[in-house]
């Protein structure tokens, strides 16, 4: 990953953190809440992994989830959660676990809405134990129906020493507009609830980021005012932009894509380079691309598909992917789908072996 800080994201931080000191102190009846919004790209995935690996003391317990990608199904925040947890010691019944981590094996008759709630509820209970903790929800427009509700029930909880902290693109975005809002006026309606909302970088913050990467070089303000115009101001973009010229001078920010099999200094009369767009990131809901397509000899990766490649070659899973490169697991799941499909790979062992096989760990991104 680049090394770009949290620019323009500092009061944020500072925010979160003394959400979570009101944790740490016992000053709360129920859970502190914060409730971070704003479009695909953003940075709310990344300025919630900055605040945990901020937070003093460190939290005690951190719970962690996100919606299915592919195939939603009730309680998929809590099924996250336990996902590789040993739940043998929680007092709570047997089949009603196996029913909320979803598991193969859990009876086919489950209890009624009401109780299960509950249940769930206590299941988070005996998994935060005394805390402090810290209890993460990516994606909340893309989650199902019983997760939303857990997470309202979540944030009044008596008694739980635990910061809630809610990530999310805003209601009209979301997979179900409406029960999202009515969700997310649940949640801003706790007292003393933290409210964010990220937009687009300004240009003088693009100017500091640039000036981060380029080793203190303070670009032109052409430069800034143009690479502002073109990413709009987006973090994501911009890190896309900034990964595909890695190790170029400043100036090759602008400068047209060669075309596939133009020699490298060749001139070009494409046009200029069509950058990343929030709006092209895909549903949550989207089946995966299909196996096959472009040949190993030209995969056409971007540069954030080259890092997850990189990733994928070191043996990472999709969370651990998601923290190094501090994008969500949704984005990982949607980068490795489409190194599958470009490299014609059925696995990501197998995606895996043909970077070793080509010597190309951190292939040449191409732009999307």
């Amino acid at each position: 990953m680049l090394p770009v800080s949290m620019v323009g994201r500092i009061a944020e931080l500072a925010e979160l953190d003394r959400a979570w000191s009101t944790v740490v102190v016992g000053r709360r009846r129920s859970p502190a809440v914060a409730v971070v919004t704003g479009g695909a790209g953003v940075g709310k995935s990344l300025l919630v992994a900055a605040a945990l690996d901020g937070f003093t003391p460190r939290p005690e317990v951190v719970l962690s989830g996100a919606a299915r990608v592919h195939s939603p199904a009730p309680y998929d925040w809590l099924a996250a959660v336990l996902s590789g947890r040993d739940t043998g010691r929680l007092d709570l019944p047997a089949d009603a676990l196996a029913w909320l981590a979803q598991q193969p094996t859990a009876p086919r008759e489950r209890y009624a809405p009401g109780t299960l709630l509950r249940l769930a509820v206590r299941t988070v209970r005996a998994l935060v134990g005394a805390g402090p903790a810290v209890l993460v929800v990516e994606d909340l427009h893309a989650l199902d129906p019983a997760s939303l509700n857990l997470v309202g029930e979540l944030a009044t909880a008596a008694g739980l020493p635990a910061l809630l902290v809610v990530a999310t693109r805003p209601a009209a975005h979301a997979v179900a507009p409406e029960l999202t809002g009515r969700a997310l006026a649940r949640l801003c309606g706790v007292r003393g609830v933290v409210r964010q909302h990220l937009g687009p970088l300004r240009p003088a913050e693009v100017a500091e980021v640039l000036t981060q990467v380029y080793a203190g070089r303070t670009p032109v303000a052409r430069l800034v005012q143009q690479v502002w115009q073109h990413t709009g101001g987006n973090p994501y973009a911009l890190t896309e932009l900034l990964a595909a010229h890695s190790g170029q001078e400043p100036e090759a920010l602008l400068a047209p894509p060669l075309p596939p099999d133009a020699p490298p200094g060749s001139p070009s009369s494409s046009p200029a380079p069509r950058l990343p767009s929030p709006l092209d990131d895909p549903s949550p809901l989207d089946d995966p691309p299909p196996a096959g397509g472009l040949p190993a000899a030209s995969p056409g990766l971007t540069g954030r598909e080259a890092e997850v490649l990189e990733c994928l070659v070191a043996g990472m899973s999709n969370k651990q992917v998601a923290r190094a490169l501090g994008i969500s697991v949704r984005t990982v799941t949607v980068h490795v789908s489409n190194l599958l499909r470009k490299t014609g790979s059925a696995s990501r062992t197998e995606v895996a072996l043909w970077a070793v096989r080509q010597r190309l760990p951190a292939p040449a991104p191409a732009d999307n």
